[in-house]
This record gives C-alpha cells, structure tokens and sequence, in this order.
C-alpha cells in the first residue's frame, strides 16, 4: 500500500463545465459527505468484522489493525492511531518485522497529512531501515515514494524527483507493470516545476497502467493530475475532459481529500465568473473537509483563496487578514512551494494600497522561492509584480528589466495571460521613457493576446451558457414527467376495480414490452452484425499484413534468380520451402485457433525460406520452456511472424555482419509469454529515422484482433515493444502475451 500526492488545478485558470458536469456538481454539493461516509464506513465494517472474528494473536491479526489504521486516517487519525499502536505492539511481540515496518510507514502517512513533514520523514526512514533488513523491496519502494511526496510538499522538488525515481527503478525490478502512483507523482513534480512535456509523458503512463490494473482511484489521480497540465498550457477542453472523469470517480469511491480538491477548483470557477458567493461556499465545503482531515497544507490553500475573493471585491483588510492566516500555517508546515502564491496576492493588494516598498518585499520574496523551487509560474507572475512596483515608482529601466524576464518565461511556457500582462506593461514603460516605436509594438501585440482571450473566453462563456440552459431543460423535462406519472399513477388508483381499464392496460403493458422486446433483438441482431463484420474486416488485414506484396514479390525475383542462373536442386528445394510457407499461412488464417506446434512450423518455413537467399544468413532461434506442449497450446494464429518480418525489413542495418533474432515462448502465472528480440539499431533508433507518429502496421493489427478476441477467449492478451537500451543491450524487444486454450486429455 502506497500514498501519493494530488494536484489541484492551477491558480487562476479559466475552467467551463458541460452539462453532464453540472449534474455531478449538484450531487456534490448536497451528496458528497453522505456518500463519503458510506464508503468509508462499508470498508471499515468489513474489517472490524474480519478482527473481531480472527482473536489470534498473530501477523493476520497485525495486518488487519494495519489496514484498519489505514482506513481511517483521512476521517479520524486519533482512531487510526489508536489501531497503529496495538499492531506496533503485537507486532514487537510475535516479532513480525514486516508488519512493524508497516504500522510505522502507515504513521508516517498520518503525519505527513497533518503537514508533520519533519516527523513523517522519520516515520518513512525507520520504515524504510526495516524494509531494507528484511529485502522487502516493494515496501522500500513505497518508501522512496513517500519521502518523494515529502519533499514535494516542503518545495524540494529536484530532490522529491530522485526518490519518485528510485521507487520506480525499484518496482521495475518486481514488475514490469510497475505500480502508477510514483510516476503520478513524478509527473505531478514536473508539472510544478513547468516542465509539461514531461509531465504529461509520466502521468499519460501511469494512467495506462492504472487502467490496465483497473485501479479506479489511481485513475482518478492521473486523470486530474493530466487536467492541470493542461489547465497550465491554456487547454481548457482537454482539461475539463480529464477533470470530469476524475470527479465522477472521486465521488463513487468516496475520496474525502479528493473531492475537498474538487469543491476548491470549482470555487475558483465561481471565483472567476465573479459569482463569489458561490465561490465561497464551495470555498468554505472545502476547508470543513480540510480542517476535519487535519491537511494544514490545504487549509493554507482554500485559505489563501477566501482572500483573493475579498481582494478582489476591495475587501483589502480581510483580504491581508486572511493571506497571513495562510502564510503563517504555510510557513508553520514548510510547504515552500505554496508560499510564492500567498505572498504574490499580497504584493497585489499592497500595490493595490499603495504601499509600493512593501508590495516590493513580497514580491521579491515571491521570487526567491519560485528560484529556489524552479516555480515558472509563480517566477513569471513576481517578475511582472516587480515591474509594475518600478514602475509606479519611475524606475523604467529597473521595470523594463523585470517585465523581459517576464514576457521571456511566459513565451517560452505558454503562460497566455501573463504573456498579455507583460505585453501592456511593455507598451507603458517604452511609453513613458519616449521609445514609441515599441510602444506600439508592445500595445499591438497586447490587443491580439486580448482579443485572443477575449474571444476564448467569450466562446467558453456561451458553451457554459449553454450546458447550464441544457440542464435546466433536463430539470424542467423531469418535473414534467414527474406529474404526469404522479396523474397517471392517481387516476390508475381510481379505476383499478373497473374491469375493463385494467383489460386496457394489460394489452398496453403486451404492446410495450413487446415493442421493448423487438428493439432489443434488433439492437443484439445489430451488434453481433457489427462485431462480425468488425472481425472480418480486422482478419482480412491480418492475411494481407503476413505475406506482404514486398515479401512475394522478392521470394519469386529470388526464384527467378535461381532458375535464370540454372541452379535447380536450389530453386526446387527455394520453391518448395515457399510453397508450404503460403499453405500453412492460407490454412492458418482461415482457423480462429490452431496448435502452437502448427504456429511454430509456420515462423520455422519462414526463416527458412529467409535464409536460403540471405548472405550472411540470420542467426534464428527459437526456445520453447519445457512446461509448455506445443501440442496441447491452442493460439491465435499470424500473431509472432509479423514481428520477426518487422525485424528483418527494419531492424537491421545494411552492413551489419551478425544479425540475430531470438524466439521465446514461456509459460508463467497462466500467461502464455512470447518475447521476439534483436539485435539491430532498436526501436528508439527507428523511430527517429522515420516518424514518430508512424504506428507499426503488425503492432496496429495485432492488438486490434487482441481486443476482439479477448471475449472469446474470456483472458487479455497485450503487446509491448521497447529498446533493450534500457537493459545496456543492442536491439528491439516485442513482447507478446498471447490468448490461448488448452486442449484436455481425454
């Protein structure tokens, strides 16, 4: 069991909901406790029963007081405490290491939500000592992601990036479907320190395998964490998809910190439509979730938020009172990277007074730390503060300095907003200091930026008009249906001892399930329809993909090569070896299954056939584990030769002396595994050479049959391909994981 951290969406940013958003919103609003509170109280039942049950004094015993602690440590850490002291002391009794390394980690976890980072920290590291003793290294790794996440939230974000590292390198080495949550993290780091590209590329793979492990809150996580990303890069369509889907999942499981981060984003949705009563209410929801979790860091947050609303209503005393509230619980915890935020709003509302040397200090100090914690958001947004300071003061060259700095980051992260705050900055200066060439310049390019915002905004604006109109239609849809089923239900009540009526309704109730029954038929008629063309369609590119033209039409040139140069006894044995390879494969993709054995004589007539031509010839071989009958194994047919022509169309450089491909066929943990390796220039290599957005049509197909086959199979079957650079290896690795049936002796 791991913890990681959760984005909120960035500060500022522009979000517009959709219809089917509105209706999760009002749940929300009205349902959220509720529902969190019967989740929660589900799990923690179930246990409690499980403990009650089990008396023994033994390690299952500890695991369950573990996973009890656990289970409570959002909602009531007393009570999560209380369990973690009765498993670290039964734990030292029977001497269960593993569960005493737990009990402390689980600790850890119940500081580090407090914002007790210097305590979890040691929590983590007495864990970790354990953990490392007894060489249990998935227990290390989720050490080395807590202690990421630690130094995440103190604003150590280069050195949270090492240990999200280590815990990945780690699980690595268990598992190649690695768990999400510490390439969340990492993800989640690089995006605060502006680096999307990376960011985006960590959190798309941890969804990926999120998906495939069906973790839905690790979903949930990637899902929101992809939608900040995008909130900070200006799009708000891709965001808003992603933040809706980690909504609905937050709610179904009950993820009491996840939808306190939810109620946040859509205060500041409020926020910035300037409908701030709204705003505060959500504002406030989320705090009560915060304060009653003990998470100081998001109190600091929605702190800081409640007075960026009395800032900008001119409430400029609350709006100060409020930001030293979250300044001082900022500071208190170490959260460095929160501090920057706080400190830049009350730089606004000093310069707002007029009080320029202070707004000055904040601003600078805004700084400091956004270097220090390589923040370009938070970096940008202190250089444009600094100017517009200089520049009430008459300091152009000073202002003009800071206002590049600004404009500099803002281009080259794609931060719109300040891009156009900077723009109308530069057009001032230049105006005041007499240079109005620029001045011009500055002022043309600021008007494009603002109308490109201007007619975003607007867009968005009715698009949100719009769901809100659709769903107050779906409101009114429903109170209607509601009365006339209310009339309807009434005036059946009154005639129900009228023969006739009910004579009536009989036939009415024949008709519509009749009529339900017939769409229904229709609608599987439609769908096996769909599903068998689909299948067609998906094998007639198999049969087309196996024997390419290319490869015809070389093995007869070779042929007529042969024939033309009078070399017979090779040309009939050539045309031999060609003539089974195409019956096999003709016999083999009219089948949907066929035995392994027949499989393998298909890639051996192949290779064969390859190397009677090839000079050198290709060093093949093909390993079967022992565990497995190739007579008994029934397969797909066409899924591995595809990979070996790859291989030998791509892989291989013209003057490569020892070209060698390897075949191995394993059989572990009910999977039927296939790795085809070689040892040519690699994927990455080929990638670069051609395009990066060049699918391999063998990889497309196959995993388009894999996806229809799985039902008839009822097991998954995947593909893989990586570089085996990542292993200090030359060549590409396919891994193929293979649906299969066994054929039973009689």
């Amino acid at each position: 069991m791991s913890v990681l951290t959760k984005k909120r969406s960035a500060r500022n940013m522009v979000l517009f909901l959709d219809q089917n958003f509105w209706v999760k919103l009002f749940i929300l609003a009205f349902l959220s406790i509720p529902v969190e509170v019967q989740a929660q109280n589900n799990r923690i039942d179930s246990l409690k029963n499980e403990l009650t049950l089990h008396t023994k004094k033994d390690s299952a015993r500890v695991n369950l007081l573990n996973d009890l602690a656990f289970a409570y440590f959002s909602s009531d850490i007393p009570k999560s405490l209380e369990y973690l002291d009765e498993s670290g002391a039964l734990a030292d009794a029977i001497d269960f290491k593993k569960g005493k390394a737990r009990s402390i980690y689980i600790g850890g976890i119940t500081e580090a939500i407090q914002s007790n980072f210097e305590k979890a920290l040691e929590n983590y590291n007495e864990a970790l000592n354990i953990f490392v003793a007894i060489d249990n290294k998935t227990g290390v790794a989720n050490c080395y992601n807590a202690i990421g996440i630690t130094y995440k939230n103190k604003g150590e974000l280069r050195k949270a990036i090492s240990y999200f590292e280590k815990s990945i390198r780690l699980e690595e080495e268990i598992d190649e479907n690695i768990n999400s949550r510490a390439l969340i993290n990492l993800g989640a780091t690089y995006e605060d320190l502006g680096e999307f590209d990376e960011a985006i590329s960590y959190l798309k793979k941890a969804l990926l395998i999120a998906k495939k492990n069906k973790d839905e809150q690790l979903i949930a996580y990637s899902l929101n964490n992809i939608g900040t990303v995008y909130v900070a890069q200006g799009n708000y369509p891709l965001a808003l998809e992603h933040f809706k889907e980690s909504l609905y999942i937050d709610e179904k499981l009950g993820d009491s910190l996840g939808i306190a981060n939810h109620l946040s984003n859509i205060g500041q949705i409020y926020q910035t439509q300037k409908s701030y009563d709204k705003a505060m209410d959500y504002f406030k929801k989320s705090l009560e979730i915060h304060k009653r979790t003990n998470k100081k860091q998001g109190i600091s947050q929605v702190l800081s938020d409640i007075g960026t609303i009395h800032k900008e209503n001119g409430n400029y005393k609350s709006a100060l009172d409020y930001y030293t509230d979250a300044l001082r619980i900022s500071r208190q915890i170490g959260a460095k990277n929160g501090d920057p935020y706080i400190l830049i709003n009350t730089g606004e509302v000093n310069l707002a007074l007029k009080d320029y040397n202070l707004a000055k200090q904040f601003y600078t100090e805004a700084k400091k730390i956004s270097l220090k914690t390589e923040n370009k958001k938070t970096l940008c947004e202190a250089y444009i503060g600094l100017a517009k300071v200089y520049e009430n003061q008459k300091e152009y060259s000073i202002a003009l300095k800071n206002v590049l700095k600004a404009n500099e980051i803002s281009k080259e992260f794609g931060f719109l907003k300040n891009q156009k705050e900077s723009a109308k900055i530069l057009s001032s200066i230049y105006n005041d200091t007499g240079n109005y060439k620029k001045a011009l310049e500055s002022h043309q390019q600021y008007k494009i930026l603002n109308d490109s915002l201007f007619n975003k905004e607007n867009v968005e604006k009715i698009a949100q008009l719009e769901y809100e109109y659709k769903y107050k239609q779906a409101l009114d849809s429903a109170s209607i249906r509601e009365l006339k089923l209310t009339k309807t239900v009434l005036t059946t009540s009154q005639d129900l001892a009228k023969t006739k009526q009910n004579y009536l309704w009989a036939v009415i109730g024949i008709l519509v399930i009749s009529i339900l029954s017939g769409s229904f038929v229709f609608h599987q008629k439609y769908k096996t329809v769909k599903i068998r063309n689909q299948n067609i369609v998906t094998e007639q590119k198999l049969l087309r993909s196996q024997m390419t033209p290319h490869f015809i039409f070389n093995s007869l040139s070779v042929l007529q090569g042969m024939i033309l140069n009078k070399e017979e006894k090779k040309s009939v044995t050539y045309l031999s070896k060609f003539s089974k390879l195409l019956r096999i494969v003709l016999e083999n993709s009219r089948d949907k299954i066929v035995p392994l054995i027949q499989e393998l004589d298909a890639i051996d007539n192949y290779m064969i056939l390859q190397n009677l031509d090839a000079d050198p010839p290709y060093g093949y071989s093909l390993v079967v584990d022992e565990n497995i009958d190739i007579n008994l194994f029934l397969i797909p047919p066409m899924l591995i030769q595809p990979f070996i022509e790859n291989a030998i169309e791509h892989a291989f450089i013209n003057d490569q002396e020892q070209c060698e491909i390897e075949i191995h066929l394993s059989f572990k943990n009910q999977k039927l595994n296939c790795t085809i390796m070689d040892n040519g220039v690699g994927i990455d290599a080929m990638l670069q050479k051609t395009s990066t957005k060049k699918k391999s049509l063998a990889t497309t197909i196959t995993s388009e049959r894999l996806n229809l086959l799985a039902k008839d199979f009822n097991m998954s079957g995947a593909i893989f391909v990586e570089d085996r650079k990542k292993y200090n290896e030359q060549g590409t690795k396919v891994t193929l994981i293979i649906p299969y049936k066994i054929i039973e002796n009689s």
